[in-house]
This record gives structure tokens, C-alpha cells and sequence, in this order.
């Protein structure tokens, strides 16, 4: 059966809305944690110009295909198989990469090393898109984040809501400078970074 996300439903048209300027000029963007694939289906129908690259590990690979065999779409290729941890990732070049909801799930350790592969991967004048909850100053921005974070380390206690200065300093270390920073629906975030050298 296929899988659905009813978070995916509820966020993808303000998640476009935003995003879609941002990636008017690009021509393809791999998205890391595609999850269900809803996502994928959705911006690549609403923006034909790109060609969306999905991925995730192992387990999530047939669910997201089943999206794509049913939208038909010849703009979104068939998933890869990345755990940002392994030690080579796919040998591919893109314009941007995109990821949401999944920032939270990962270990501080998953961030870095994130964070460290992101550079091989993108193309001259990249960018970054990461979606979904932050901290900002060590503190919870709202009640329901704080109940969502003690969720998250009760189901991995090495998960958890990131601090926003943290992940932008991994993001400086490699060569990414904070573009914008805009305020989404539900206490979510959509972060967008350029290369220093673009």
C-alpha cells in the first residue's frame, strides 16, 4: 500500500509557495529524506523546469516508488539509496538540495556529517532548503515544539529539535551563507543557504 503522510498533505502548498521562487532558475534539486515521495510529486508537478531527485535509506525506497509509478512524472527520478552517513554518497551534481522534516529525526553526528557531504554534491551558485522545526537561543519556540522534542528522544534519544546557531555554523564551516531565514505555519522554519563563493 501506499504510504501517506498527513503532515506532507497539510504542508506541501506552503512549502511551494515558498520555495518555488528560490528554485525558479535551477534545473535540478536532489531532496534528502523524500519519506513518502509526496513531497516529490507534489513540487515536481508545480514546477516542470526542475528535474527532483528523491532519496532516503533503504526502507522508505518502495513507498516512495510507488508514488512516482503513479503520478507518471518525467521530471522526478527514481530514489537513491542515501544514509547521509555512509561514506560515499551517489555520484551525482545538482543545483540545490532540499530537505524537510528530517533535520529533527537525524543525531547531531547525521547533521555533521550532512553538512560535510553537501559541497560534493551541488553545482556552481547552489543552494540549500532545509524545512521543519528549530530552536533558536536554546530555547523551544512554542509549547507544542518543546512536547514534539520530548517525542522525538523518547522514541531516539539522539534526535531531537536542532538549536538554529548551531546548524548555521556547521553550515559557515562549509562554505554556505545564510540567505534567509522565513517563519512557516506550525512553528516550522524554511532555511535557505548559498555558497560563500556564488
Amino acid at each position: 500500500m501506499k504510504p501517506f503522510s498527513e503532515s506532507c498533505e497539510q504542508n506541501k502548498q506552503v512549502i511551494l509557495e515558498t520555495i518555488k521562487p528560490l528554485l525558479q532558475n535551477y534545473r535540478s534539486v536532489l531532496e534528502i529524506g523524500s519519506g513518502t515521495g509526496q513531497h516529490a510529486v507534489y513540487f515536481a508537478q508545480h514546477m516542470p523546469h526542475l528535474q527532483w531527485q528523491t532519496s532516503d535509506r533503504q526502507e522508505n525506497i518502495e513507498g516512495i516508488q510507488l508514488w512516482l509509478e503513479e503520478a507518471h512524472l518525467s521530471n522526478i527520478s527514481s530514489p537513491l539509496v542515501l544514509d547521509v552517513m555512509q561514506a560515499e554518497w551517489p555520484k551525482l551534481s545538482v543545483d540545490a538540495v532540499f530537505m524537510a522534516n528530517t533535520l529533527h529525526i537525524m543525531s547531531w553526528h547525521d547533521v555533521e556529517a550532512f553538512f560535510s557531504q553537501i559541497s560534493k554534491v551541488l553545482e556552481k551558485n547552489p543552494s540549500l532548503i532545509i524545512y521543519g522545526p528549530f530552536n533558536y537561543h536554546g530555547q523551544y519556540t512554542s509549547e507544542s515544539n518543546q512536547r514534539f522534542d520530548q517525542w522525538l528522544k523518547s522514541r531516539d534519544p539522539n534526535s531531537g529539535i536542532k538549536d538554529f546557531s548551531e546548524v548555521n555554523q556547521l553550515a559557515e564551516e562549509n562554505q554556505l551563507k545564510l540567505v534567509a531565514d522565513y517563519e512557516m505555519p506550525a512553528n516550522n522554519r524554511i532555511l535557505y543557504w548559498k555558497t560563500k563563493l556564488s
